[in-house]
């Protein structure tokens, strides 16, 4: 279980209500506008685009902002920037690693700001592939546990190629390959299973364990590199105890 995965859930849970909610729905809406731009505006035929568009539905994003951001993409209606992917690496407290995934149509600016919140938040950049060994690509879903139980959740998901379901307390993480991701969340749904995110993500093989101390610094150092306008993701292999997560909470 990734203690990452348990506190960003967490605050998915409190997003709706944020005071920076407006922030959430500009990243959610350039996701989108990425996705129908790179595979077109068909949710149909998109399956990358279907699943931003959930996210950001489920995030009570308004299906204004969401189909105005599908015609930009698609290239339907005027406005589109041309956004880049970049990802940038490096280590925070207690030599956490850090993965931080940006869309930006300025890469100057984005660098610049990702090394600015790194080293005022006790992080630094590292070179390319000095951290990304540590984590694996997976299509990941978090399902909400509410009257659900884990097998519930495992039967619905194993014949869709799900490699395992983790429990992370108010919620269920199903596991599986990214190309395998469809069919996970499609096998969800068609059992009835409601879900909150269904994306690929990456997931770390080893995870440094935190405690009362280093937690604190490592989530003011995600919070910050969250809180710029070019970072969609950020992926850190840190895990933390619930005794640990209470005691900062």
């Amino acid at each position: 279980m990734s203690g990452h995965s348990k506190w960003a859930t967490t605050k998915h849970k409190k997003a709706v209500i944020d005071a920076r909610r407006g922030k959430m729905f500009a990243k959610l809406i350039k996701n989108i506008e990425v996705a129908a731009r790179t595979g077109g505006g068909d949710l149909a035929g998109n399956p990358t685009l279907y699943d931003a568009v959930q996210k950001a539905k489920k995030t009570s994003v308004p299906n204004d902002n969401i189909d105005r951001a599908v015609k930009r993409g698609a290239g339907l209606e005027a406005g589109g920037a041309d956004y880049q992917s970049i990802t940038y690496e490096g280590y925070g407290p207690s030599g956490v690693a850090v993965m931080v995934e940006c869309l930006t149509d300025n890469r100057n600016r984005a660098a610049g700001d990702v090394r600015t919140a790194m080293t005022r938040n006790g992080g630094q950049m590292a070179d390319p592939g000095s951290v990304s060994y540590l984590f694996t690509r997976k299509g990941v879903v978090l399902v909400p546990s509410a009257g659900l139980t884990e097998d519930d959740v495992l039967m619905a998901v194993l014949e869709a190629g799900a490699e395992e379901v983790n429990d992370l307390g108010e919620s269920f993480e199903v596991v599986s390959e990214p190309t395998d991701l469809v069919a996970v969340r499609k096998a969800l749904q068609d059992a009835g299973i409601d879900y909150d995110s269904a994306e690929a993500s990456f997931v770390p093989s080893v995870n440094v364990e935190l405690d009362e101390n280093s937690a604190p610094k490592v989530f003011k150092l995600i919070e910050a590199l969250e809180d710029l306008d070019d970072v969609q993701t950020v992926y850190a292999n840190f895990d933390v105890s619930d005794e640990v997560m209470a005691s900062v909470d």
